[in-house]
C-alpha cells in the first residue's frame, strides 16, 4: 500500500503542556483514516501540525512525500482542508466564497458541479450565515474539494449536526472514498468511525493508545463494539 501521510514522533507543546506527545502513524492512499479522541485530546493540533500550520517542537510529518513547512504551496495544490474553526466574512454568499477559493488554484473543480453534487445549488445566492448547520458542513466539504485534492482533511466535520444531517454527510464521504479520495478525519463519534473508517488511531492527551482497523481495535478489548472498546482503552468506567 502507498503511504501518503507519514507522521513520525511529532510533539507539540503549549505553555509547557504536551498537546501532541510523540505521535506516529501512517495514512495509506485511498483509505479513510480516523483520528479518535475526546475533546481536547490533541486531534485538531495534530492536523494543524501535519499541515504545517503549526510547527512541531520535535518529530516530522510528510504529505505525499513533501515537507509541509518547506513545500506548502505544492502540498496545498493537492490537499483539501476543512478545519473545525471555519470562519466566513460577514454576509458573504455561497457563490462568493466558492469563487474566492477557486481563484487560489491552477486547475480547480467547477464549484457549480460540486454544489449540485451536494444538493446546495439552490443556495448559491444565499449568505453562508443563513445556511443550516448541515448545509454549512456540506459547504465546507465543497470548499475542501475545489482544488481537486488527492487528500482531504476533515476536522470534527459532523459535530453539532442532528442524526439526519450527520448521515447525509456520511453518504457524501462514502461517495468520495469510492472516487478514490484519501480522507483523514477526526471525530469523537464511534458510530461515525465504524461507518466510515478503514483504520483508526485512538489518542488520549496527545498520546497514541492503539491503532488498527475497527475490528482489530474491538478484538484487542474485552468488548464486542467500538464504543465500549474505546472507553476501555481510554481507561473509563463502562456503566
Amino acid at each position: 500500500m502507498i503511504t501518503c501521510i507519514k507522521v513520525e514522533s511529532i510533539t507539540k507543546q503549549f505553555n509547557g503542556r504536551k498537546v501532541v506527545d510523540n505521535l506516529s502513524f501512517e495514512v495509506r492512499k485511498q483509505e479513510v483514516f480516523g483520528l479518535l479522541g475526546h475533546n481536547g485530546a490533541g486531534k485538531s493540533t495534530t492536523i494543524e501540525t501535519i499541515l504545517g500550520l503549526k510547527k512541531a517542537d520535535s518529530g516530522k510529518a510528510t504529505i505525499l512525500g513533501m515537507n509541509p513547512l518547506k513545500q506548502r504551496k505544492q502540498i496545498f495544490e493537492k490537499v483539501g482542508v476543512q478545519l473545525q474553526a471555519s470562519h466566513y466574512q460577514n454576509n458573504i454568499r455561497v457563490e462568493e466564497i466558492c469563487q474566492e477559493i477557486t481563484a487560489l488554484y491552477k486547475a480547480p473543480v467547477d464549484y457549480h458541479q460540486l454544489l449540485k453534487k451536494f444538493k446546495l445549488e439552490q443556495f448559491e445566492k444565499m449568505p453562508v450565515s443563513k445556511l443550516s448547520g448541515g448545509e454549512r458542513q456540506k459547504l465546507s466539504v465543497v470548499l475542501a474539494l475545489i482544488p481537486a485534492p488527492e487528500i482531504v482533511f476533515l476536522d470534527e466535520l459532523t459535530t453539532g449536526l442532528d442524526t439526519a444531517a450527520r448521515r447525509e454527510v456520511w453518504k457524501t464521504l462514502k461517495d468520495l472514498k469510492k472516487e478514490g479520495t484519501t480522507i483523514f478525519l477526526t471525530t469523537h463519534y464511534m458510530e461515525e468511525a465504524e461507518s466510515l473508517c478503514d483504520r483508526i488511531c485512538l489518542i488520549k492527551e496527545g498520546k497514541k493508545i492503539i491503532e488498527g482497523t475497527v475490528q482489530e481495535i474491538i478484538e484487542q478489548s474485552p468488548y464486542e463494539n467500538l464504543e465500549e472498546a474505546y472507553l476501555w482503552f481510554m481507561g473509563e468506567e463502562i456503566i
